[in-house]
């Protein structure tokens, strides 16, 4: 289950904090320079209301609790890859993941926004989107995710999620379904690798929800 978040807005329509993406973006579209950034605890968000921006701004969650000694250790990413993620905003809420080249960033595919998703259904379905758009294009390219669930599900050929089936999900949960017949009927050899968001930042594919 993805937690929740508290989106701070220094500057942006009405600076504040928000409860989700879809309130925070309101305030910040639009708007030439604005200033965001979401926390997982509310206590934090309210500490950087009533900072300052530039103290937060560029900040990847956890990288700061590594020393450059400790950073080391994991040496670079390998950049001969592919980065997948997924951003839902709520849970559930909309959901929307994507693939993107590790090194340039750019976008090799992308779905959604479903109107009822989950992140880790995003996470699951992206890595198996990835496994097939490199098996079809017969690369030995390794795929990065953040998601340990994720990764876990893909292992298991089954996208564990609790989210019940209703109308607004049908469609993806019919992706759900292509996704587990695909596992279960395809050989690949491609590694999937976790992203050490600690050591590297944010993975490449992120949102940018932050």
């Amino acid at each position: 289950m993805a937690k929740k978040k508290f989106y701070v807005v220094w500057k942006g329509k009405r600076p504040g904090i928000y409860e989700s993406w879809d309130d925070c973006q309101a305030q910040i579209k639009g708007v030439k320079g604005a200033q965001y950034k979401s926390f997982s605890e509310f206590a934090d968000a309210k500490k950087a209301f009533n900072g300052n921006y530039e103290n937060y701004k560029g900040k990847k969650k956890g990288s700061e609790e590594l020393s450059p000694a400790e950073k080391l250790k994991y040496g670079e990413p390998n950049f001969h890859s592919i980065s997948v993620d997924a951003a839902s905003s709520g849970n559930p809420g909309k959901m929307e993941y994507q693939g993107v080249d590790t090194k340039t960033k750019k976008v090799l595919f992308k779905q959604g926004p479903f109107k009822e998703g989950t992140n880790n259904i995003g996470e699951f379905l992206a890595i198996v989107h990835g496994l097939a758009f490199l098996k079809e294009r017969k690369s030995d390219r390794i795929i990065y995710t953040d998601s340990r669930t994720a990764m876990s599900w893909v292992r298991k050929k089954k996208c564990n999620t609790k989210l019940s089936k209703n109308e607004k999900n049908k469609s993806l949960f019919e992706l759900i379904e292509r996704a587990e017949k695909w596992l279960k009927t395809n050989r690949f050899n491609t590694v999937i690798v976790k992203w050490e968001t600690k050591a590297w930042g944010e993975i490449p594919a992120d949102f940018g929800r932050k």
